[in-house]
């Protein structure tokens, strides 16, 4: 549902940057082709997307997001959410070495985005390897297609899939849930050899890598 029309734009810092946010998106829409939410401070750019969330009534899928920041040629104080479709086209669009992004004209609504993670008063809680959350991603992909019968219901789908994604993997600090990998496999976040460090505030969690942030926003906010 559109909420707004605007004719603004955001010139990021280099080419580099713009095959960045290319890269983010195009991920992005295979995980959940939804909406991305940017937030400009300063000349930082936040993305957040929105990997998985339930969809029905007292679902148990633990809500889960990526954020990505990038460097913006020239300040911002822009906050919109729009689609990725949306993005993807423009991108899609751009010259090689054009570094100007228009901001679609029409915002979505999305309740995902209405809440925003805290920025400060995170305690580190320990480290997880890139291996075990790329191990925790597959398997669940692997257990939800086992679980899942041919031409499920919507229900079905849904049931295992919060199962999987809302367990808690073991051994990993923070009670973190298996959907905070898949989200981290998923966007790119992590590779062989790198290390994840989980941090808590509030209620929130994170887990961040070099490539970026997976937030787990507990169900009593939504």
């Amino acid at each position: 549902m559109s909420t707004a029309t605007h004719t603004e734009e955001l010139l990021l810092e280099d080419a580099g940057t713009v095959a960045d946010l290319r890269t983010f998106v195009t991920r992005a829409r295979a995980a959940d082709d939804g909406a991305i939410r940017l937030q400009g401070a300063g000349h930082v750019l936040a993305a957040y997307v929105c990997v998985m969330r339930a969809k029905l009534l007292g679902e148990g899928t633990p809500t889960i997001l990526g954020l990505r920041t990038m460097a913006l040629g020239t300040p911002s104080d822009i906050d919109v959410t729009v689609s990725l479709a949306s993005v993807a086209d423009r991108l899609a669009h751009m010259d090689a070495d054009d570094t100007r992004l228009p901001i679609p004209p029409m915002t979505v609504n999305e309740s995902w985005a209405a809440v925003t993670a805290p920025r400060g008063a995170w305690e580190e809680l320990g480290s997880v390897s890139a291996e075990t959350l790329i191990d925790a991603a597959k398997t669940g992909v692997q257990e939800i297609g086992q679980i899942i019968p041919v031409n499920p219901g919507a229900l079905i789908v849904n049931n295992a899939r919060a199962a999987v994604w809302g367990r808690e993997m073991d051994g990993v600090p923070g009670s973190i849930p298996g959907g905070a990998a898949f989200a981290a496999y998923a966007l790119g976040f992590v590779a062989p050899g790198e290390t994840g460090t989980i941090f808590r505030s509030h209620k929130w969690l994170r887990i961040t890598t070099g490539r970026g942030h997976i937030l787990v926003r507990p169900k009593a906010v939504l």
